[in-house]
């Protein structure tokens, strides 16, 4: 089926869903406030998004009390965006159009929910984003626009400088083609060449099952390490594959590589593997244990990274609410709850300390250097953390720099 078809019958379906969605939601009173959710529920990269959904889903339940005890009813309303933008901008027409929907959590792909948070912005919908690192997130400025992770300008060269001081000297990159992967990937280039580091090859692909004619070329050329920016259920089998070959030397990604699913694909040629993430398993935050323990006895498993940024980021959205609601004195607009949201400040969540910059960005991010020591996906959360930054937004950065005086 051809794209545009493909395109016209999400958008049909979109419209005639959102009318429903937009009756009901009238036939409800203006006592019902809905936060929306929107990751990959199905398709290869639905464990993290499954997740991610499981853990906004446990945070409304938790966390909602303040909003019912305000005359408030809070339902939790998930959409699967396939890790696809058509579907995504499809489901974020869905959304705009059900006014008691007054915040929305997502996406996982940064290349997902660029042209969706265009959608909500126009309808002044505030997203809250526990994944997207992709820099065009929050520079557009948007005042509806927020996430509660770092930065791709700042993962990608986080990686490059931890090769350097591993001794990388070569190093070829490929990336999947995404607005994350690419972008990831040219900024850890970028930074690899600063130091000095040789770029050996900087190729895009969006091949997800037979690497053959891209590993012996880059076997030919012995790089110290290669740089994947993509997800995990292509890196993966990548990975799998050239240690197959014969390539013994480093491998890295960014935050695209953690998940369980990346052990469970590449099983022992995991073993060894580099990664920076602006997440990690949530075993790594001190606040996260009852966290930890809640989600399991709920769903049944441990959370998968980016879910202790999900809880996050709907706990915001709901601090944002109840101060909007009392701020107003009644059922506050989308504007005034995406002004609550942006003034977040000094947040203590699950995975640390939020304040929003004016751009929506955490004033201070956290990013992991991790290597993975087992092929097991059991055994991921116990990934050895090897470097922990604090690195401010580029917008706190700047501020700092014009309150120091020059030397």
């Amino acid at each position: 089926m051809k794209l545009n078809k493909v395109t016209a019958l999400l958008s049909s379906a979109a419209l005639a869903t959102a009318l429903s969605v937009s009756l009901a939601a009238a036939q409800d009173g203006d006592n019902v406030i809905r936060i929306a959710s929107q990751t990959p529920l199905s398709g290869p990269q639905s464990v993290l998004g499954v997740s991610m959904s499981n853990a906004v889903r446990l945070a409304v339940d938790q966390l909602s009390q303040p909003l019912v005890d305000l005359g408030y009813t809070v339902e939790y309303v998930p959409f699967d965006d396939q890790a696809t933008p058509e579907v995504g901008v499809s489901n974020a027409q869905q959304i705009v159009a059900d006014p008691s929907i007054l915040a929305m959590i997502g996406h996982l792909n940064s290349g997902v929910a660029i042209p969706s948070s265009e959608v909500y912005n126009e309808y002044n919908l505030v997203m809250i984003s526990p994944a997207n690192t992709n820099p065009a997130i929050t520079d557009r400025g948007y005042p509806t626009v927020n996430r509660v992770c770092g930065r791709d300008d700042l993962q990608g060269p986080t990686g490059a400088n931890f090769a350097f001081e591993r001794g990388v000297t070569s190093v070829y990159i490929l990336h999947d083609t995404t607005a994350y992967g690419q972008g990831v990937a040219d900024y850890f280039q970028r930074e690899a060449e600063v130091l000095g580091i040789t770029v050996l090859g900087f190729e895009g692909t969006e091949e997800v099952s037979n690497f053959d004619a891209i590993i012996q070329p880059i076997i030919a050329q012995s790089p110290d390490l290669i740089y994947f920016g993509g997800i995990y259920s292509q890196s993966a089998v990548f990975l799998a594959q050239a240690r197959a070959a014969g390539y013994e030397g480093l491998f890295m990604g960014p935050d695209g590589t953690d998940s369980t699913e990346f052990a469970a694909i590449a099983g022992d040629a995991a073993i060894g593997t580099l990664y920076t993430t602006v997440a990690g398993p949530a075993s790594i935050y001190p606040n996260a244990a009852q966290f930890i323990e809640d989600y399991t006895e709920v769903f049944g498993e441990a959370p998968q990274p980016f879910a202790a940024q999900s809880y996050d980021s709907t706990a915001i959205a709901i601090q944002a609410l109840q101060a909007a609601i009392e701020s107003t004195g009644g059922l506050p607009s989308r504007a005034d709850v995406s002004a609550a949201v942006r003034a977040t400040a000094d947040y203590e969540g699950l995975t640390g300390m939020v304040t929003f910059d004016a751009n929506g960005d955490p004033e201070i991010g956290l990013y992991f250097v991790i290597e993975v020591l087992s092929g097991e996906p059991e055994e991921w959360s116990n990934n050895e953390v090897i470097a922990t930054l604090e690195i401010p937004s580029p917008l706190t950065a700047a501020a700092m720099a014009e309150a120091t005086p020059a030397s």
